[in-house]
């Protein structure tokens, strides 16, 4: 099995698994796949195919074995701060859990330190880590939501996530410039209108 560590810290460790046994398994099944499509496995451009895939998915679906408030505790530090800490424009991917066909788009997420702050790098990890896995947006918005507030206790958490689903784009309703938009909010954010109001305003986006 092969493996990535991320060194930066000793108690977080990002690791990207390739396992040998789910690949040759997951290989099988893509390969039967292939030949209920009408395609020919055995013919050149798909010969390695099955097994790409199923490192493909594996990666896609790392964060199964991610601990998203270990991630946050490794770079926790006590600090007098209590003004808004916004991370916006977070890249994200995820797969629809209905037809595993991705979504892709953008997180921005704000805290209101309690005495303690977290490193910023730690944030997008924390959506990595519930984006690699098969999702929906509104969950996504409140596992992310959830972990930030339960790991640091800060005074309120705001998530909004934009994104497009290639389910709608591809195939379905076909429409090909939709934007799904979701939101959750916790403390100041969510009992404060001019709280909420300056976060919208800070990242760009609108809640009708």
């Amino acid at each position: 099995m092969g493996k990535y560590i991320d060194k930066e810290s000793i108690r977080y460790q990002r690791i990207d698994q390739y396992d040998d046994q789910k690949i040759e398994k997951l290989a099988y099944h893509y390969t039967e796949i292939l030949k209920l499509l009408g395609e020919d496995p055995t013919r050149e451009g798909l010969v390695k195919s099955p097994e790409r895939i199923a490192k493909a998915m594996q990666f896609f679906t790392q964060g199964y074995d991610m601990q998203p408030e270990e991630i946050l505790r490794a770079a926790m530090f006590t600090e007098d701060y209590k003004q808004m800490v916004v991370v916006k424009n977070i890249e994200l991917y995820s797969l629809c859990e209905h037809h595993m066909v991705p979504f892709i788009g953008k997180a921005h997420i704000a805290y209101i330190p309690n005495g303690k702050i977290v490193g910023l790098s730690k944030i997008p990890r924390v959506v990595d880590a519930y984006a690699r896995r098969l999702q929906v947006q509104e969950r996504l918005t409140r596992q992310i939501k959830a972990c930030i507030q339960n790991t640091l206790e800060p005074l309120g958490v705001a998530v909004v996530i934009e994104a497009q689903h290639l389910c709608m784009s591809m195939r379905g309703v076909q429409k090909q410039n939709s934007i799904t938009t979701t939101s959750d909010f916790t403390g100041a954010f969510h009992s404060n209108q001019a709280t909420r109001e300056e976060f919208m305003h800070l990242i760009g986006v609108k809640l009708n």
